[in-house]
């Protein structure tokens, strides 16, 4: 299962197989398998992927804003903290205390524009996709850096894979038209 999915099992993995998590506990005492964190092992000859790692643990967990956009290529800059959103009722004491940028929004937003992202070690975690982390760093209350979001905007006008009405529709429902507005007529 680890070598299907590279080099990656999860807890989750082994019990929807009908695989007893014993397996794991022995694999790992056997030094088959390194336990990186609570319900994520891989192969030793594997880098551990953090992306994976902090989504299983926190599964309600969505990449975010600087973080969407590296997994976006949408930047250059590798997150020196990772930004994840959660549902608004979600507690957010366990995820903070490990140094994650949290931010909550209600659900109908919150499920918005989520997307399977692959991570530089090939693996695939839930992030916002680019329109919709487009429009969430023109929110003010996001705080994003004038600079990032230039790039990211640059980055996004000239790729093959941009959907002009989808952004404006997440633009609509996030209340950032005239922001947006701003930015795609210099660009476009």
């Amino acid at each position: 299962m680890a070598q299907k999915n590279n080099g990656v099992v999860t807890t989750e993995m082994i019990t929807n197989a009908g695989i007893s998590r014993g397996c794991l506990k022995y694999l790992a005492d056997k030094g088959s398998l390194e336990r990186v964190s609570r319900g994520v092992y891989i192969l030793p000859e594997c880098w551990e992927d953090e992306f994976v790692n902090l989504q299983s643990r926190y599964k309600k967990g969505i990449f975010s804003l600087n973080t969407a956009l590296f997994l976006c290529d949408l930047t250059d800059r590798t997150p020196g903290n990772y930004h994840m959103t959660f549902p608004q009722t979600y507690n957010l004491s366990g995820p903070k205390s490990e140094g994650i940028l949290c931010s909550s929004a209600k659900e109908s937003l919150y499920s918005l524009g989520i997307e399977a992202l692959k991570t530089p070690g090939g693996n695939t975690v839930r992030a916002y996709g680019a329109e919709k982390t487009l429009c969430d760093i023109l929110r003010p209350r996001n705080h994003t850096d004038i600079q990032v979001i230039s790039e990211a905007f640059k980055r996004y006008t000239a790729g093959k894979k941009k959907n002009i009405p989808l952004l404006s529709e997440y633009a609509r429902l996030l209340r950032v038209e005239e922001r947006l507005r701003a930015y795609l007529e210099v660009l476009l």
